[in-house]
């Protein structure tokens, strides 16, 4: 593995030219991109910085992810009252042994998907250091210039900070620092409903801390407004109050408690708790590399901006994952480096297709959508109809006596294609990609309701839901159409 101090002499550099591909960023995107380009023959420069990795594996997807299933444990433990003659309990007697595990887990992964992987491709040389585009447009490492024939910009994002007078004067959390506390504090405040802010709010509440969620337009807001009113509901039934339809005056430290100062329609009012979580959306990571010396702009938002090729506006300089502000999940991250990585060396074939993209709240019960949503296809002037199934109509939830959610399908009143399937559900996750599937091979939702599924699993609501264009699913008997 190369270092800083060694890529001038590495095998890949002394070649004329320098690189083929250089790629800033050594999170999902880069790997992916890297990896990628070495199979294509390419010889790669890598450049890192900080901790190898990136955000998914050390501070994001996995270790939130693996204390929201600890978490859960304990509902499942609650829950299972529900069935007759059975009474379990579970509660958190350390909390600092599940971080523990948690960040074992975490050093596992990265060593085995990031550091070990390296060595198995010899014409990807690992640079560590700061990179940045010099004054005549040229990248460079740690001062020196770097030659690249192509640069593929994969710095990821960060935790954003809303602009709240008083901020700055506040200890607050935010998604990474919050998966590190060891102590649960007795109360928290989460500012922010997007999935972040929902995924841990139900995992802080869970583990027996006093949450409350506070935002503007209320739980998932770019969701389906049955899926954000029913979510609301079961936090409400398990203890976590949401506050919405607010604006934020000000926040204080005062007396060990953290106090946000709010304004509704119904007059002023002050929410206090010992910690404050921000979840307030994330920011691209631009700040620092001169991009405006190599020409490349950015939005409103500061993400850079990127054609469907994966292009900024300067040729041969691709960005891809979380500083492009476009879909900020790991694997659209990885998708979408692979298509600048086969576009920078092969020519500007390939085009970044989000169409059918499955994206997953990991709540519980778990938010899974799929294309457009009642409201997106409206916008484009599509004349849609749309079913909604409650669980109560599905046989996995009434055999495991967990009816919390409901399935909605969009579809094209015309013709019957399916346009989006946006799904509230213990297990909705894994049903999801059926239909990302369905819509991605254009099927109408006539198609779908005529396929065959497995009885008693919760995919087959998609089927029931589908056949609810057209009939009364109640009025069916077991396994029939």
């Amino acid at each position: 593995m190369n270092t800083k101090d060694e890529y001038c002499c590495s095998t890949a550099d002394k070649k004329s030219g320098g690189y083929d591909l250089a790629i800033i960023g050594a999170g999902s995107a880069g790997f992916s991109a890297a990896i990628t380009a070495a199979e294509e023959g390419a010889q790669v420069a890598l450049i890192g910085k900080g901790t190898i990795g990136g955000t998914c594996v050390n501070v994001g997807c996995v270790p939130s992810k693996t204390l929201i299933r600890a978490t859960e444990t304990l509902h499942t433990a609650h829950a299972a009252r529900r069935f007759n003659g059975i009474d379990v309990s579970a509660s958190v007697t350390d909390w600092q042994a599940v971080i523990r595990q948690k960040q074992e887990l975490v050093d596992s992964l990265r060593k085995a998907k990031y550091d070990n992987l390296l060595p198995a491709y010899n014409s990807v040389a690992y640079l560590e250091g700061e990179a940045k585009f010099d004054e005549d447009g040229s990248l460079t490492l740690d001062g020196k210039r770097l030659d690249a024939t192509n640069i593929i910009i994969a710095t990821g994002s960060r935790p954003s900070v809303p602009p709240i007078a008083g901020i700055e004067g506040v200890p607050y959390l935010t998604s990474t620092s919050a998966l590190d506390l060891e102590t649960l504090p007795s109360s928290l405040m989460v500012i922010g409903a997007g999935y972040i802010g929902c995924e841990l709010a139900q995992m802080f509440s869970r583990a027996g801390v006093d949450v409350t969620i506070v935002s503007r337009r209320g739980l998932l807001p770019e969701t389906e407004p049955e899926i954000s009113a029913a979510l609301t509901g079961f936090f409400a039934d398990e203890g976590i109050q949401s506050i919405s339809g607010i604006r934020y005056d000000r926040i204080e430290a005062r007396d060990d408690r953290v106090r946000l100062h709010l304004h509704s329609d119904g007059g002023p009012s002050m929410i206090t708790a010992e910690k404050v979580l921000l979840a307030t959306g994330r920011a691209p990571n631009t700040y620092g590399l001169n991009l405006a010396n190599a020409g490349i702009e950015l939005t409103e938002q500061n993400a850079i901006k990127t054609d469907m090729n994966m292009r900024t506006t300067q040729e041969s300089i691709y960005a891809v994952g979380d500083v492009t502000g476009r879909d900020q999940f790991v694997y659209m991250a990885a998708y979408g480096a692979k298509i600048a990585a086969k576009n920078a060396l092969n020519g500007n074939s390939l085009s970044y297709d989000n169409s059918a993209m499955p994206a997953v709240v990991f709540t519980d019960p778990q938010v899974a959508s799929v294309g457009l949503s009642e409201t997106e296809a409206s916008s484009r002037g599509l004349d849609v109809k749309t079913s909604v199934l409650s669980l109560d109509n599905v046989p996995r939830a009434l055999a495991a006596r967990d009816t919390r959610g409901l399935i909605k399908l969009v579809a094209d009143s015309g013709s019957g294609k399916l346009l989006g399937a946006h799904i509230l559900a213990p297990e909705g996750a894994d049903s999801i990609q059926t239909a990302a599937l369905a819509i991605k091979t254009g099927m109408t939702y006539a198609d779908l309701a005529g396929m065959i599924f497995p009885y008693l699993t919760t995919v087959e609501g998609l089927k029931l839901a589908a056949q609810t264009f057209d009939m009364d699913v109640k009025k069916l008997s077991c396994c029939a159409g």
